[in-house]
């Protein structure tokens, strides 16, 4: 899909751009795979806020995704493409051989009328879906289990994909969009192709209106709080932050500090962290 430019014809459409839709198939949802979202706005079951900035946005019903792709050895054919308000990439309703429908990832190059096949027996196309058994070594992936059986959960964002390596005892080695290499069992399921809609990174919101309508409240400076709201917050006009560097709200290290846990079980299968040297 292209990025849509619009004319300065005020100052909130100056530099505002939007994906390009026309691609997508201009029908309702599938009725039968909606859910409705309650809205949380950040706060747990106390009522308490746990996850700032979040509040507001337009309403919206959640799309079931078929992230398992466990119906294999039955074609389906992809009915239409659709956009999705709860994801960046878009989705395919997919109509298999004996009538079911599901949502699925759309990979860029889907197009309707596609055939897509997910099991041992389906060929290396865009779409088709396949154990890491099965799938030749460089070939580019996406939507890939960490767990045989669980479903999806790396690779799924618009623009996104990862590269399947090598594989050797059973496991195999991806290297994920952020640069790290992981192992992953070998009788996981992963897509094959890159996700749709490649030019969502380059849209520019240009007015601070289409963020609230995404459900992002807005985020405050730290040094313009009071003391007793956040550590850099207080003192007489602009003052600088009075520690050795910047800290969130708690007093942890905002630059540079690693919060993964040391004792997580899935560090051992992580061959070489992200931005590692």
């Amino acid at each position: 899909m292209a990025i849509k430019n619009y004319k300065p014809v005020n100052n909130s459409r100056r530099g505002m751009t939007v994906t390009d839709y026309s691609g997508l198939s201009k029908v309702a949802p599938e009725k039968s795979l909606l859910e409705p979202v309650k809205k949380t706005a950040g706060r747990n079951s106390y009522g308490r806020i746990t996850v700032r900035h979040i509040g507001g946005g337009n309403r919206k019903k959640y799309r079931v995704i078929d992230f398992k792709r466990d119906k294999q050895g039955m074609n389906a054919t992809v009915t239409t493409l659709e956009y999705d308000p709860n994801r960046s990439a878009f989705i395919a309703l997919v109509t298999y051989e004996d009538g079911e429908k599901r949502y699925i990832i759309a990979p860029d190059g889907l197009k309707v009328g596609d055939t897509v096949r997910a099991g041992s027996d389906a060929d290396i196309k865009p779409g088709n879906a396949l154990a890491l058994a099965d799938i030749p070594v460089g070939t580019v992936i996406h939507n890939i289990e960490m767990h045989p059986g669980k479903g999806a959960q790396m690779v799924r964002s618009a623009g996104n994909m990862a590269q399947l390596m090598a594989k050797e005892n059973g496991m195999a080695l991806i290297r994920l969009p952020s640069g790290e290499l992981r192992n992953v069992a070998v009788n996981c399921m992963a897509s094959i192709g890159t996700v749709s809609n490649l030019d969502h990174e380059n849209v520019n919101l240009g007015k601070a209106g289409r963020t609230r309508h995404l459900g992002v409240r807005p985020t405050v400076r730290g040094s313009v709080m009071n003391p007793n709201d956040h550590p850099h917050g207080g003192g007489e006009g602009k003052s600088p932050v009075g520690r050795p560097g910047p800290v969130t709200p708690w007093g942890k290290p905002a630059l540079g500090y690693k919060t993964r846990s040391t004792k997580k079980s899935s560090n051992k299968f992580i061959v070489k962290r992200r931005n590692s040297k």
